[in-house]
């Protein structure tokens, strides 16, 4: 199913210049649901095509099984589990969901909300008295950063630091030699590097000293199954780390840049506060904080769509298309926070279903709530804002708001 069509725009969704709209672009690539690339690679965009594959035991998500290294990949350390296959991932997975949610600490996350709505809180006590403020700077990125910081262990004063770290993977993970500087992949390499160290640091001095952070409980599990090694345990704590905020901070920007753009709705959720859940989870449908998962590759031959991608291929998931795929959503570029049956991609899907999903959506609930309540009349300086400058974690770098 090779077309020039795909290929092209596929480039332009990945240049900067479209990261404020990419929607349209990926409407044409819904014409080829599986689009076989220039290099050898295929892309997939339609809703029922992405979560056939999601759940297809032959996808895998270990880069080692491609067929030809990605230069992005270079430099890995002992992968995260989002990066393993069963049974290795699944041991993982279980190993550290002991420690943060169900079946084993089931009251975790939802434990968590008087502290989430106080560092809220603080957060916007803050800025009572300024006309002018930066959603991302002063709000969206303290705040999960906080969060994650605390139930890990991690000091939150080191934030600067590994700030610089986690903004270097993230620039590196749509690396392409073909366009890129060879530094960004490098700076990257270094980065993943340094933050390993950085996380070993601190586990270190844990063995043998139970605490409640995350660190210390999983360098002290006596469960069942065993302990993580040392190296599992900082590859989950990176993980978690930069998943942890990251995203959660794409979410609250663009859920409030979607609120200011539907004043109407920003009113009605001042009035009906219940209206916050189904709200977040169109946010996750309608302007997700995760459009793209870049890599997997096929253990075997796999057929979907029509189409069979040979055993060893790279195959990207155009996860923020197929949420827009008409064939499974009524008028999907409508933000409506009514919307029934809303089983969108904005997690995930089938074994790698987004981990800290809970959290966030109670982060992005408390925190687009307050912003509501306690804004007053914000509207826009700009849009649409400046964005950051990857498309796969797709949100704005500032988002400049006035009130009054």
């Amino acid at each position: 199913m090779t077309t020039t069509e795909a290929p092209d725009t596929l480039r332009r969704i990945l240049d900067y210049s479209s990261r404020a709209d990419p929607y349209p672009l990926y409407a044409e690539l819904r014409r080829t649901p599986v689009a076989l690339q220039e290099d050898g690679s295929y892309v997939i965009s339609t809703y029922r095509e992405l979560t056939e594959i999601l759940h297809n035991p032959h996808l895998s998500s270990d880069v080692r099984n491609l067929s030809r290294p990605m230069a992005a990949t270079e430099g890995r350390e002992t992968p995260s589990f989002i990066n393993l296959d069963p049974p290795e991932h699944d041991r993982m997975r279980r190993l550290a969901m002991r420690h943060f949610g169900p079946p084993h600490t089931p009251g975790l996350v939802d434990g968590m909300r008087p502290d989430l709505t106080a560092i809220v809180g603080g957060l916007l006590d803050g800025l009572a008295g300024k006309t002018e403020i930066d959603i991302v700077d002063d709000f969206a990125y303290p705040f999960p950063v906080t969060v994650i910081c605390h139930l890990l262990g991690v000091p939150r004063e080191d934030e600067p630091q590994f700030h610089h770290w986690v903004n270097a993977v993230i620039d590196a993970i749509d690396y392409d030699p073909k366009t890129d500087p060879p530094e960004k992949l490098s700076n990257g390499v270094q980065a993943r590097t340094d933050l390993h160290a950085y996380l070993g640091g601190l586990l270190a001095p844990r063995h043998g000293k139970p605490g409640d952070d995350l660190l210390s409980r999983l360098a002290n599990d006596d469960g069942p199954e065993g302990r993580m090694t040392d190296e599992e345990i900082i590859s989950t704590a990176n993980l978690l780390l930069i998943a942890g905020h990251e995203t959660t901070v794409n979410l609250i920007a663009n859920g409030m840049l979607t609120l200011l753009r539907h004043p109407q709705i920003l009113q009605r959720l001042r009035s009906e506060p219940d209206l916050i859940v189904p709200l977040v989870e169109e946010l996750l449908r309608y302007e997700p904080p995760v459009h793209i998962i870049p890599w997997r590759a096929a253990y075997s031959d796999i057929a979907v769509g029509g189409t069979v991608i040979p055993k060893g291929s790279q195959v990207m998931l155009m996860l923020a298309s197929g949420s827009r795929d008409p064939e499974r959503f009524h008028e999907p570029d409508r933000f409506d926070p009514d919307r029934q049956d809303n089983q969108h991609l904005g997690f995930g899907s089938g074994i790698h279903l987004c981990f800290g999903g809970p959290l966030a959506r109670l982060e992005a609930q408390i925190a687009l709530s307050e912003l509501v309540r306690r804004l007053d009349k914000p509207r826009l300086v700009a849009d649409p804002p400046p964005y950051r400058p990857s498309p796969v974690l797709r949100g704005p770098i500032h988002l400049p708001i006035e009130q009054r």
